[in-house]
């Protein structure tokens, strides 16, 4: 199946999130309250709702998107490139960015979006903070009375599963064992909030957001059994 699929009918992405606030203490008592419930089974009885917020970017209700990476192929003549871009700043604008880009450029039939745990992260996360901003949802993430095999979206975790629901494996542990170099050769997806929020390095974010971009084509080519791309074929505009 995945080796019928055009490769420059794919948009690869990946997203970084933080707390949308950054300190327990800027919440509303509302707000406050709202977090402890919602976190009370995650959290271990000695761990307090404010000692746990760091961890609030997973969440759509209390977390921000501060960067989507996407990434797509271009081939021409057997020439084969991938190229990468990132939107950053406000969510607002990262947000009718990413949607303008669908709309204009990866609205047909035949696209789709891929990403790593990306059906039960990235495009769910993407969509509510959509709906929060109140930015219409472009049809590619509109799922409303669509069913299963009519959503357009690829999922690299989904096809290393192979039907193994209960399965999980990280895009790192992935990329070991694919024999792909590691994405992961900086920061982790635990410390964006702080690079975030204290040392405010978006580009070291944006840095670490698009290799994982990349890492995902390259897996999506080894499970294809096609040759992974090399750096003069990594394009970053």
């Amino acid at each position: 199946m995945i080796d019928k699929i055009n490769l420059a009918n794919i948009l690869f992405l990946d997203i970084e999130t933080v707390p949308e606030t950054d300190d327990y203490t800027s919440l509303d008592d509302e707000m406050k309250s709202l977090w402890e419930h919602k976190t009370q089974y995650q959290r271990k009885e000695e761990v307090s709702g404010e000692d746990f917020y760091d961890r609030a970017g997973i969440w759509a209700e209390f977390g921000k998107i501060v960067c989507i990476s996407v990434g797509y192929f271009t081939i021409k003549s057997d020439i084969r490139h991938f190229r990468v871009t990132s939107f950053f700043g406000e969510e607002s604008k990262i947000l009718h960015d990413f949607s303008n880009l669908i709309n204009n450029h990866f609205n047909l039939p035949q696209h789709v979006l891929c990403g790593h745990n990306s059906k039960e992260f990235d495009l769910p996360f993407i969509a509510r903070r959509m709906i929060i901003n109140q930015i219409k949802l472009p049809e590619k993430l509109n799922l409303f009375g669509k069913k299963p095999w009519e959503v357009p979206h690829l999922d690299t975790l989904e096809l290393w599963k192979f039907g193994d629901y209960k399965h999980f494996t990280s895009l790192k542990l992935l990329t070991k064992v694919l024999g792909i170099p590691s994405p992961k050769d900086d920061i982790d997806g635990s410390q964006v909030g702080h690079v975030y929020y204290v040392e405010k390095d978006i580009d070291r974010i944006v840095t670490y957001c698009e290799k994982d971009t990349i890492a995902v084509a390259q897996i999506f080519l080894r499970l294809r059994r096609e040759d992974l791309l090399v750096d003069d074929e990594i394009i970053h505009i």
